[in-house]
């Protein structure tokens, strides 16, 4: 799609390309943490743009939309989830302190014998290096909400400037091919936009259904394990397994028939959520198999960490999206 001379240039002169190449990738890395906060600040974008182009159809002047939009979202933070922080982690304190003794009562029902005080050297261990580490620990919590800031910021501009940044990349492209790629364009940010719009209200959904399963059986810790599953939620098919598993130590330590019952609201919740809320709101999101959101996740994992696991189904996504498009005008 781009211009044809431009790499028959670099086709007749090799050593261009491989100290291209070398520049490029040397400086992707150097730039990945930068690159990958352009990136969810581009879905972000996506996602809150239907909604402010929305609002600014009905005469709202568009920085007034864009502005009302955020606003809302940080009121949201500030009212309905900030309160709750408190709580919240007092709660996962009290449940990191108290799960060796979960882990050693569920393995002695399950006939494995443990030994509780090895179980609480070891997290102590991990609470003492957290401690000991506080200065650490704060400054990364504070470059972590400055990031997030930043993230914020840079999408509320892209968002302003929308339509100048489509165009600014269709520019990249030869004249006859500009059209093309803006629609390409608006395909990616549509599926980037819908894919969080349906993993916030998948998770939201999930996080709070397990709350009320958990309080009803009588399982401590409801909110947090709560919590936990709507977070990993995000994460396909590996995110609900691996939420389940601290609930069902928790549960373990009560009884058996506890442990069952939370299985059982596990499954349902599962069974819910892959036959009636995943076609009805992520139905406009890209569709992948479940090997490749595995290796996906696995891949972005390996190379960045958690972010990379979070952010390798939207990138697939875009990839999927981009390469039909190329095909389809070949």
């Amino acid at each position: 799609m781009i211009n044809k001379s431009f790499f028959k240039y670099l086709y007749t002169n090799q050593i261009i390309v491989a100290l291209s190449i070398l520049a490029i990738g040397w400086l992707l890395l150097e730039l990945i943490g930068v690159i990958i906060a352009g990136f969810i600040a581009y879905i972000i974008m996506a996602a809150v743009a239907p909604l402010v182009y929305a609002l600014s159809g009905r005469g709202i002047p568009k920085y007034l939309a864009a502005g009302a939009v955020y606003l809302l979202v940080v009121a949201i933070l500030v009212l309905l989830i900030f309160p709750l922080i408190p709580f919240f982690t007092n709660q996962t304190m009290q449940l990191i302190k108290g799960l060796p003794e979960y882990i050693h009562n569920a393995t002695e029902l399950l006939g494995v014998q443990t030994r509780p005080s090895e179980l609480q050297g070891i997290f102590s261990s991990q609470l003492g290096f957290i401690g000991s580490n506080a200065i650490q620990v704060t400054s990364q919590l504070f470059g972590g909400i400055f990031t997030l800031l930043t993230i914020v910021v840079l999408s509320f501009y892209l968002l302003l400037d929308h339509t100048r940044v489509q165009k600014s990349i269709a520019s990249l492209f030869s004249p006859h091919l500009r059209k093309r790629a803006l629609e390409t364009i608006e395909k990616v940010e549509d599926k980037l936009g819908s894919w969080l719009r349906g993993q916030i209200v998948l998770s939201f959904a999930v996080g709070f259904v397990t709350w009320i399963g958990l309080t009803a059986i009588g399982v401590e810790y409801a909110l947090p394990l709560a919590l936990l599953a709507g977070l990993l939620e995000i994460v396909p098919t590996i995110g609900p397994i691996i939420a389940a598993i601290p609930a069902m130590i928790v549960a373990l330590s009560i009884s058996p028939t506890v442990a069952l019952l939370v299985a059982i609201l596990y499954i349902i919740i599962q069974i819910l959520e892959n036959n009636f809320l995943v076609p009805r709101i992520m139905q406009r999101a890209v569709g992948l198999h479940p090997i490749i959101v595995i290796l996906g996740i696995i891949i972005g994992g390996k190379l960045l960490g958690v972010l990379g696991a979070l952010l390798a189904v939207p990138f697939i996504s875009l990839l999927i999206v981009v390469g039909r498009e190329v095909r389809k005008s070949e």
